[in-house]
């Protein structure tokens, strides 16, 4: 491997530990080989959400012009034109080992780019179109990978976990979301619960927001539900760092239930004792063992 290209793998790795906490230690129980390309394609997301959320002082049609510019190096790149980005090598290289669909990488660009004039979704299903880019590609880039034995059937339980992890972390961060002007949580949801955007903007968990935030766990969890078939099906090297993802990211909804769903007080994490705990008992866990969702 050439030195820009393990420069490149070093970038996206540094990223991933920096930005990526709960999926960087999950990463870990993968085999070396495995875990650089996934960090590479954690490297590409996280840089191009880093354009959209660290610019936001500046003019939306200046932001765009720095996504698309970004973009345009990517797609440049995937034709064999040379790039000096400082992490993009590494992610074309993982592109074709695992001859990655690029439709996914499409998908994900258009998401970003909503993040920068798009700050309410009036229903789920709109929230569902941003994350089919957002998250469920994420999944999907993930799956060849990881591997597994039946891959078209783990298709659909890999988009599933990407809409629960990205689920979770809206709930979690309702009120960093607040904070770049975004609500991420569909305003049918909030009209149900008679919850409006003045009420959220208090961060003051009131019986309506906290009613709000059950209804949304329950919904995030039959997203892990039908995410969870489909862990035993990867290949058994692959199996122990995403049943701790599951765990992990499962555990947050868990510490907010534990907080009375108030989402403002503090950001809800798993204790670094039960991380661990959660690390070692995937560890040792058979390969094939079906997953459990917490009620």
């Amino acid at each position: 491997m050439d030195t820009d290209l393990t420069a490149a793998y070093a970038r996206c790795r540094e990223l991933h530990r920096e930005h990526g906490r709960t999926y960087y230690l999950a990463t870990r129980l993968l085999p070396g080989w495995k875990r650089r390309h996934v960090h590479a394609l954690y490297g590409f997301t996280r840089y191009a959400d880093e354009i959209v959320d660290r610019t936001e002082s500046r003019p939306s049609a200046e932001r765009a012009a720095l996504l698309t510019a970004w973009s345009e190096q990517f797609l440049a790149g995937l034709r064999g034109e040379p790039t000096d980005d400082e992490l993009l090598p590494a992610v074309l290289h993982t592109i074709a080992v695992f001859d990655l669909d690029l439709e996914d990488f499409e998908k994900f660009l258009r998401s970003m780019a909503m993040d920068i004039t798009v700050t309410r979704y009036a229903t789920y299903d709109d929230l569902l179109d941003y994350m089919e880019g957002s998250a469920a590609v994420i999944g999907t880039m993930m799956l060849p990978i990881l591997g597994s034995s039946d891959r078209a059937a783990a298709r659909e339980p890999a988009r599933q976990l990407g809409f629960a992890f990205q689920l979770t972390n809206f709930i979690r961060d309702v009120a960093e979301d607040l904070d770049r002007g975004r609500i991420y949580l569909p305003e049918e949801h909030l009209a149900e619960f008679g919850v409006t955007q003045e009420i959220l903007e208090r961060r003051v968990a009131t019986p309506a927001v906290k009613e709000l935030i059950k209804a949304e766990i329950a919904r995030a969890r039959e997203h892990y539900v039908a995410a969870a078939p489909g862990i035993p099906l990867l290949e058994p090297a692959s199996q122990a760092c995403m049943r701790t993802a599951f765990q992990l990211y499962g555990g947050i909804l868990a510490e907010i239930e534990a907080a009375d769903y108030d989402v403002f007080a503090r950001r809800a994490t798993v204790p670094n004792r039960r991380r661990a705990a959660v690390a070692v008992r995937s560890l040792l866990t058979r390969p094939g063992t079906p997953i459990e969702v917490a009620a």
